[in-house]
C-alpha cells in the first residue's frame, strides 16, 4: 500500500510529520507492506537563497510581523520538534530555494532511496545549517547517503526530474493540498499536516483494511473470469 507524502525541505512541520507517521508506522503491524513516496511542493516558490538572512528576516517578511515575533514563533516550532526527536537550530539554518533539493529527492526516488534523501536534507537545513540550494552541499549529501557523485553533479548541472517536481506541484493542487505536510493513504485517504502518531495510525489500519479488501476482490474477480 503506498503512501504518498507532500512536503517541502524548508517545512518546519514536514520533517515533524516525518518522525509522527515514521511513530506509527513502528507500532504497525504490516509496515513491511508500506511504501512511502515523497512529492514536491514548495511554500515559496519565489524565495531566494540568501545566506546572509536569518529564518527569523524571512518569516517576519513574509507574514508581515516582526522579527521578534517571528522569533517567538520559531521557538514554539523547536519545542515541537524537540519533543518528536528533533534537534531544530533556527539560529544557524539559510534561507534557500528548494527547487534542486527537490529534484535531487527525485532522483534518489529512481535508486530506491528517496527516504534516505529527504532525511538526510531535512537534517541538513533544520539541525546542521547547511545550504540546501548549495550545489556542492547538495551532492555531498546525496553521496553520505549512497547516490552516485558524478551522477547528481551531472543532474543538478542540467533541468532533470524539473518537470517531476512540477507534476507534483500541480497534482498537490489538484487533490486538494493548499498546505505540507499533506499525506495521502491509498489513494483514499486524506491527512493535512503533522498529526499526532495515533491519528496516523488510525488512518494507517482504515486503509489498510480497504487495500487489503480490494485486492482480495480482485483476485476473486480473476477467478471467476
Amino acid at each position: 500500500m503506498k503512501i504518498e507524502i507532500w512536503s517541502d525541505v524548508m517545512c518546519p512541520f514536514c520533517y515533524i510529520g516525518k518522525r509522527r507517521i515514521e511513530e506509527a508506522l513502528g507500532q504497525f503491524p504490516h509496515n513491511d507492506e508500506i511504501e512511502i513516496e515523497w512529492k514536491s511542493f514548495q511554500l515559496n516558490p519565489d524565495a531566494k537563497t540568501d545566506p546572509s538572512k536569518s529564518v527569523n528576516q524571512y518569516l517576519a517578511e513574509q507574514k508581515g510581523i516582526s522579527e521578534f515575533q517571528a522569533k517567538q514563533l520559531n521557538d514554539r516550532v523547536t519545542q515541537t520538534a524537540k519533543e518528536a526527536g528533533l534537534q531544530y537550530d533556527f539560529d544557524k539554518a539559510i534561507v534557500a530555494n528548494s527547487f534542486d533539493a527537490h529534484r535531487l529527492s527525485h532522483l534518489a526516488k529512481k535508486h530506491g532511496m528517496q527516504n534516505e534523501m529527504e532525511e538526510r536534507l531535512f537534517k541538513a537545513y533544520f539541525t546542521e545549517g547547511k545550504n540546501t540550494a548549495d550545489h556542492d552541499t547538495l551532492i555531498q549529501l546525496a553521496v553520505e547517503v549512497g547516490l552516485d557523485r558524478d551522477e547528481v553533479r551531472t543532474m543538478l548541472s542540467g533541468s532533470d526530474f524539473a518537470d517531476a517536481v512540477t507534476k507534483d506541484i500541480y497534482e498537490a493542487q489538484q487533490v486538494g493540498a493548499r498546505g505540507v505536510p499533506f499525506f495521502i493513504f491509498n489513494d483514499s485517504y486524506a491527512v493535512s499536516g503533522a498529526q499526532p502518531g495515533k491519528l496516523f495510525l488510525q488512518v494507517l489500519e482504515q486503509s489498510y483494511a480497504q487495500w487489503k479488501n480490494t485486492a482480495v476482490q480482485q483476485r476473486k474477480t480473476e477467478r471467476e473470469k
